[in-house]
């Protein structure tokens, strides 16, 4: 995996674009999830927690990171949780029907059903994202080679291409060309010019029930039907990786969006879904803020154990600044420089003896 929000994954998470998200009054478009094994361990229903409950209702408890998932609402609190509840919005529905759940919620990914990291794994492996069905998969279990740049690109896993032949069409012209998309051109549907010609045929995977041909023929323009007259087909196996601005390409018309709604993909048309628009927002907002946390700023660059031991550190040394400047109101006395400097001189010693403790008992 590369490097990025969940252990390594193949994209890079802006913890700021998430650090607020309070899903407790809707679903959010898109935003970070967490699964609490400690309040929803094996055999319990599938449940997820946003970013802000992770760290206020969920501190000290065994937590793995999801990365991102669209149209989510934050679990925290609800039925799911008996013996929790939510601290930021106490007053929660008892479940959140229209969340999405898979084994990811329980902490395996990929066809392989495996965790991350794999204690029983010794390959290295980066893990990447389907776009539809947001399940993790090891690079080699794929079914394709991974190309180049791939942060840029959107993945779709073969079984979502599988379950919606007609992006096997798509697949043809719009994606990435590697070893599991060849394109076969049948004889005849093309002039010596490339153009397409008017006795369009329809793709036997993407056939239309004749109940709505009747639409589809007052919809000449349609950009898919356009592709599938070409004649050509693909090899129908492995994963497709799809190129920048890729969705922009896609049919709109009445039909197409039809059939994508019946999928539940009708995101695909929808080019702010994006993760990498997600993280772009992040970027642009934490650069907008004014006179940004500085701390906050650090914090983003090192994953969720170092944020905890950073923070925890932050407030035992403010908290012992706190009682050490009481001791002088109490006394009545004025603290000095020098007194300021040994306090922290102090603490750099005691600093020092926790880390020698901590490397000689491992």
């Amino acid at each position: 995996m590369k490097d990025g929000a969940f252990f390594t994954l193949s994209h890079h998470y802006p913890s700021s674009a998430g650090r607020l998200s309070l899903s407790a009054c809707g679903y959010v478009k898109r935003q970070a999830l967490y699964a609490c094994s400690t309040c929803t361990p094996k055999g319990a229903e599938a449940a997820g927690v946003c970013l802000a409950c992770s760290y206020k209702c969920h501190e000290g408890h065994d937590l793995f990171e999801l990365y991102t998932k669209r149209n989510f609402r934050c679990d925290c609190g609800n039925r799911k949780f008996t013996e929790l509840q939510c601290k930021l919005h106490p007053d929660k529905d008892e479940v959140n029907s229209l969340n999405k759940y898979s084994h990811n919620f329980f902490g395996v990914y990929c066809t392989c059903s495996r965790p991350y990291p794999d204690p029983d794994d010794q390959v290295e492996d980066e893990m990447i994202q389907c776009v539809v069905c947001e399940d993790w998969l090891h690079g080699r279990h794929l079914g394709c080679v991974v190309p180049d740049c791939v942060e840029l690109q959107e993945m779709i896993c073969e079984s979502c291409m599988n379950k919606n032949p007609f992006l096997w069409t798509y697949a043809i012209h719009l994606a990435v060309q590697h070893a599991a998309v060849q394109v076969k051109v049948e004889n005849g549907l093309e002039d010596s010019k490339g153009n397409i010609p008017n006795n369009e045929k329809e793709d036997d995977d993407v056939e239309e029930p004749s109940c709505k041909r009747s639409r589809v023929e007052e919809e000449p323009n349609c950009k898919l039907r356009q592709l599938q007259a070409l004649g050509q087909k693909t090899v129908q196996s492995g994963a497709v990786f799809w190129p920048p601005a890729w969705r922009s390409k896609l049919c709109s018309c009445n039909t197409c969006q039809e059939r994508l709604s019946e999928a539940n993909l009708s995101f695909l048309l929808d080019e702010s879904d994006t993760v990498l628009t997600y993280e772009n927002q992040g970027k642009n907002n934490e650069q907008r803020q004014q006179g940004h946390d500085v701390l906050m700023s650090a914090l983003d660059n090192l994953n969720r154990v170092q944020q905890l031991e950073i923070i925890h550190g932050y407030n035992d040394m403010k908290a012992e600044l706190k009682d050490f400047l009481q001791r002088f109101a109490a006394d009545g006395k004025v603290v000095t420089p020098d007194d300021i400097r040994q306090f922290f001189e102090q603490q750099s010693r005691k600093r020092r003896r926790e880390d020698s403790r901590h490397f000689y008992s491992t």
